[in-house]
């Protein structure tokens, strides 16, 4: 049964946007600095031969090229000062976390409230500083290998302006994320990787349409495209949204002289609790040592030629290993940071709450622990399977743009949880306009009382 909350947000009107001062503010300012970071995508590096860096982009674009670019926004198509984009802090977050779950010193911070948050996220940024330096560097050096460095320009006086550039443009687009998240609508770093895919979608529409009306591509091959991305942005909404449902029952208390009757309650477990953090960090695994030897053109190598031939998009084991980390880290995630039974089965335990015919503590542990690790069979598949499928249709077809499934599952989630978190501020704004309603009334009630109390003697 939908609860009154959720029917109340359902039917809130978007008019009342224009009322809600504060909501318009901070749309303004998020929709601001993520202007500011589009227009810092065409900044180019200093010493880059942009006539090379484009016929390279050009017969990169169908492949790994394509990929990265538009994880970056198109920044590294044009190598711009934010060409690393914000996956150097992403994957620093996500090592910090997965050692806060497993360094007891980190795990202990962890817990010490609004200070320990304080300090894990000082370590995230030391540690997105370590990685940008270090894939700068790497860049910085294909570069030069694959003579796409302006001629006068090659030696260390190009590998430290480079590295320079391009660690500040992730440190600056980290700033940027916490402003939004702070300040703004959403999460800042979600929504910058959010912007940075639908800035490329465009384009490649437009070339895939190109590529129908030359006779590249079968009209049948763009409506079986188009019905594919359809109904797999309509199964992620259904997935994204689905929930296991545990009842949960407080037991009767006593208040003083009054007895108070237990309640029941629910605890909701998502389908896929660790959202889109594994595509994400299967997909950062994969793409790291194929950009390096794609840009390096260092291909001839028998090393690099193996990797280029096995693990690039569409080919066996590039699917198989992306399948296996996908699976992996859903389950690493989601016992180690997104849901831990032992501390959810801890709280129920506080607040007197139980499972029935569950035993509160160690028994309730090991049940819900066995009821997500079900749930993850279903998950872990289901982001595998959306992920992987478009690689493959992708490859049969000879899509001439890049169509993966973590791009979908992005976009979904982030434009879900914007929306839902815009309709909680409308629904904030809702509710503090019902309740100054009724101050005033109240106040309009006791200035009625009064004059009929002062006219009462009179009346006798």
């Amino acid at each position: 049964m939908v609860s009154a909350v959720e029917n109340m947000a359902a039917n809130t009107s978007w008019a009342a946007l224009g009322k809600a001062t504060d909501l318009r503010n901070r749309i303004l300012f998020t929709l601001g600095l993520l202007i500011v970071y589009r227009l810092g995508t065409f900044i180019p590096v200093p010493g880059i031969d942009g006539g090379a860096l484009r016929d390279f982009m050009e017969s990169a674009g169908q492949g790994i090229g394509g990929m990265v670019s538009m994880f970056t926004g198109g920044a590294l198509g044009r190598m711009g000062i934010f060409a690393l984009g914000i996956m150097p802090y992403i994957s620093a977050s996500i090592i910090v976390q997965l050692l806060t779950s497993m360094v007891p010193a980190l795990e202990q911070l962890k817990k010490e409230g609004e200070q320990g948050r304080k300090k894990i996220n000082q370590y995230t940024r030391y540690g997105t500083v370590a990685l940008a330096t270090l894939q700068s560097y790497g860049l910085a050096v294909s570069l030069q290998a694959g003579d796409i460095v302006a001629d006068g320009q090659m030696g260390f006086g190009f590998i430290a302006a480079c590295m320079i550039t391009l660690v500040g443009g992730t440190m600056f687009l980290m700033w940027l994320g916490e402003q939004i998240t702070a300040r703004g609508i959403g999460n800042g770093i979600s929504l910058i990787i959010f912007v940075g895919i639908i800035a490329e979608v465009p384009a490649a529409i437009a070339q895939f349409f190109a590529s129908g009306r030359s006779g590249a591509i079968s009209p049948a091959v763009i409506i079986g495209v188009l019905v594919m991305v359809i109904a797999t942005i309509m199964f992620v909404v259904f997935m994204e949204r689905a929930l296991r449902k545990i009842h949960i029952q407080y037991p009767r208390r006593q208040v003083g002289m009054k007895m108070y009757d237990g309640g029941t309650s629910h605890l909701p477990i998502k389908v896929n609790p660790a959202g889109v953090i594994p595509a994400i960090f299967a997909s950062s695994l994969l793409l790291l040592p194929v950009t390096v030897s794609t840009f390096s053109g260092n291909s001839t190598s028998p090393v690099m030629s193996w990797l280029l031939a096995n693990f690039g998009p569409g080919q066996p084991l590039y699917l198989l290993f992306f399948v296996a980390m996908i699976v992996f880290f859903a389950y690493f995630y989601t016992f180690n940071v997104s849901f831990k039974p032992d501390d959810v089965a801890d709280n129920l335990k506080n607040q007197n709450g139980f499972v029935p015919g569950i035993r509160p503590g160690k028994r309730t542990a090991e049940y819900l622990e066995y009821v997500v690790n079900r749930i993850l069979v279903l998950g872990s598949f289901y982001l595998a399977a959306v992920c992987v499928l478009p690689e493959i249709l992708r490859g049969q077809f000879a899509i001439p743009f890049y169509f993966g499934g973590t791009s979908v599952l992005i976009v979904v989630s982030v434009t879900m949880d914007t929306i839902q978190q815009v309709q909680s501020h409308l629904l904030a704004h809702q509710y503090e306009g019902l309740l100054e309603r009724s101050q005033l009334r109240g106040k309009g009630a006791g200035k009625g009382k009064g004059t009929r109390k002062k006219r009462s003697p009179v009346r006798r």
